[in-house]
């Protein structure tokens, strides 16, 4: 069943009609789920009409359909990419067997830890979220904004239909969960670091959009090559709908870098600041400090846990069909580990590298949107050149967390940190100039002084499109 139900009270491509117990479960579930959208979500904005994208198939050509819509009646629901007859188990102890159609008891709660984990993720980022809308730099980016937003529920959804169909009263519990904790909230935070910091200005959203959003792909990768079909299948979808997350990043910090080009060719030996710019080394302390923060997202650089979700089948390498040898147990992974307040090199099992495995290739796709930036640069005959920041870098996870290494990933004491933070990562003042040029711009086909315009509109729109009925 590829093409999605639109006639059910929720829309799926699972035949959810057929199984009245799990409809009657996820229909109970769905008041709880629209409540908290109006309560976390980007409530001011609830009835205003958005030109949102809404999946109508999962196949990979013509999967959108694009439309007016309030946010509240967005038809969030459960798709799954078809079921590859004869598939397989590709990594792990298991390699070879045949793929889970239900939750092996052995590993139930494994699998659980790992769904929950991932599903945490999505309200936690409309939470970060909601309050963007108030100063979103043109109609386009608002538009885009509530786009992800709504896709993020979505992938909520996805992750509470695993754990109601495969997980009985502890997925009804988890997914009750999912709604009671906050972004940021002392007492009852989100799962992982990363999604409790403040996001309070367009200038993080887009970071977060490039670099954790791009975490969230790399998660979803290893997750789509899960022996537990089912869980496989979801990710695939989700992975289509990611893509546009990443692009709301590294296009809109390009637009943001490609404005203060302009403004620095207009006006040689000028501080940006005096016609509204954003210098490019504070882009620079915000891209160190989101790159960071999400790198973090990988954990422990050498971790047991990683081994056991690898060697089980549950969750497994990135484009794991690049690899000539799929159950990883001679293989060995060098690297550095901070030990005694010295970095020592170790060659450790390959399959307990498995979240530095990982990170070696979320670090790759990184440095294309640094490219990317620079080509920017370049256009404009400017000679600053963006950089990632080396993932030892202000680590608050794994092996580094108990030191002080700088953007070359080099050991530094505590005063040379102090000494050189300001240099690295925003300051309050840094974030008081970005939040004093928060102004929303709400005429169409206009632009914030601080950002250029897209190179093209929404699904072949001009610029001037109305996206968002204000």
């Amino acid at each position: 069943m590829t093409g999605i139900d639109y006639t059910q009270k929720i829309p799926n491509n699972v035949d959810l009609a057929s199984d009245k117990r799990l409809q009657r479960a996820l229909e109970a579930w769905q008041p709880a789920y629209i409540e908290w959208w109006n309560s976390m979500g980007p409530t001011d904005f609830n009835q205003n009409e958005i030109y949102l994208r809404t999946a109508i198939s999962v196949e990979k050509d013509g999967w959108a359909h694009y439309g007016f819509v309030k946010m509240p009646d967005y038809r969030w629901g459960i798709f799954l990419t078809p079921a590859e007859a004869g598939r397989t188990i590709g990594f792990g102890d298991h390699f070879g067997e045949a793929a889970w159609q239900q939750v092996p008891g052995e590993y139930r709660n494994w699998l659980r830890r790992l769904i929950v984990t991932q599903a945490d993720t999505e309200p936690a980022s409309v939470e970060q979220q909601r309050l963007l809308g108030h100063t979103a730099p043109s109609l386009y980016d608002l538009r885009n904004l509530f786009q992800v937003n709504v896709e993020e529920g979505r992938h909520l959804w996805a992750m509470v239909y695993l754990l109601q169909t495969y997980f009985g009263r502890d997925g009804r519990e988890e997914a009750e969960e999912l709604l009671q904790r906050r972004s940021g909230n002392a007492d009852h935070p989100r799962i992982l670091g990363t999604f409790n910091e403040p996001c309070q200005d367009w200038l993080s959203f887009f970071c977060f959009t490039m670099f954790t959003d791009r975490d969230g792909k790399f998660q979803l990768l290893a997750l789509a090559e899960s022996g537990f079909d089912p869980l496989a299948r979801t990710c695939r979808f989700m992975l289509t709908e990611e893509a546009h997350h990443m692009f709301v990043g590294q296009t809109g910090l390009g637009r943001v870098i490609e404005r203060t080009c302009q403004l620095t060719k207009e006006n040689p030996g000028r501080d940006v600041k005096d016609f509204g710019g954003i210098p490019f080394d504070l882009i620079q302390r915000y891209v160190n400090y989101w790159a960071s923060s999400s790198t973090d997202l990988y954990g422990a650089e050498v971790s047991s846990n990683s081994a056991n979700f690898f060697s089980a089948g549950l969750k497994g390498r990135a484009y794991e069909e690049r690899y000539t040898e799929h159950k990883a147990l001679n293989d060995t992974y060098e690297l550095d580990r901070f030990t005694d307040g010295k970095l020592v090199r170790e060659i450790v099992p390959l399959r307990n590298a498995m979240n530095e495995v990982l990170r070696d290739e979320y670090v790759k796709d990184n440095q294309k949107g640094i490219d990317y930036w620079n080509r920017v640069c370049e256009k404009y005959g400017i000679d600053f050149r963006f950089r990632l920041p080396h993932r030892r870098f202000n680590r608050k996870i794994g092996d580094y967390a108990a030191g002080r290494f700088d953007l070359d990933g080099g050991l530094v004491t505590e005063a040379q940190w102090n000494e050189h933070a300001p240099e690295w990562i925003p300051t309050d003042a840094d974030r008081a100039y970005v939040k004093s040029l928060m102004q929303p711009v709400t005429e169409r086909g206009k632009m914030a002084g601080w950002i250029a315009p897209p190179a093209k509109g929404v699904n072949d729109t001009p610029i001037e499109y109305e996206y968002v009925k204000l």
